[in-house]
């Protein structure tokens, strides 16, 4: 099942995206006692639900459901893998700083800028001074200039734009998933993408030459 887009203005060839993740409840055996015999219930199971927003038209570009166990930087490959466009620009907050979604983004988009906050323990790397890496220079104007500052002039604070889709799904989809299996859970995801997406798409204007 692929994701609905609806109509998409974004111009063609390349993609901001933002990452982030949020967890589901999810109606499971104890629920269903719960509601069935009025027998409260102190087990709660979870999912992990991975969103990737198009900054420029905001719609959804890629989802992945996971189980709570999998953290955010194992579902990037699976995310990425959805995008019909290369990417430019990656934004994520500091859940997934690491070397290895680093070189995940790298190897697959050439000249991508990435932008990932780096944890306030973060300390630049050996070779700074002479060869910094992205992250040294991130982790060094954060240093000089103060973490409000560097989110301000890198466009970083663009990414509370999926936070606030995040909550758009728990206000209009639901804070929980219905379905009884993680594979019709994933179906249930998908579908809340899909409406989310024609949501978005209304509200968007399109504009159409006149002659």
């Amino acid at each position: 099942m692929s994701l609905c887009r609806g109509n998409d203005p974004r111009r063609p060839g390349s993609l901001e995206l933002v990452v982030n993740s949020t967890g589901l409840k999810v109606f499971g055996a104890g629920e269903w006692q719960e509601t069935k015999h009025g027998k409260a219930s102190r087990r709660r199971s979870w999912r992990k639900l991975h969103l990737g927003l198009d900054l420029e038209t905001g719609q959804i570009e890629c989802s992945e459901l996971t189980t709570d166990d999998i953290g955010d930087p194992s579902a990037v490959p699976g995310l990425l893998d959805q995008t019909e466009e290369p990417v430019r620009r990656f934004l994520a907050d500091g859940a997934y700083d690491g070397t290895a979604t680093r070189n995940e983004i790298t190897q697959r988009f050439a000249d991508v800028e990435i932008l990932i906050r780096p944890p306030k323990t973060a300390v630049a790397g050996p070779e700074a001074e002479i060869n910094p890496t992205a992250r040294d220079l991130d982790v060094l104007a954060i240093k000089a200039h103060g973490r409000m500052a560097w989110q301000k002039s890198t466009g970083y604070d663009q990414r509370a734009r999926v936070e606030t889709q995040m909550g758009c799904w728990k206000s209009v989809i639901g804070e929980r998933l219905k379905s009884r299996t993680l594979d019709n859970q994933r179906t249930e995801s998908r579908i809340g993408v899909s409406v989310l997406n024609k949501m978005t798409s209304l509200g968007h204007p399109t504009f159409e030459r006149v002659s």
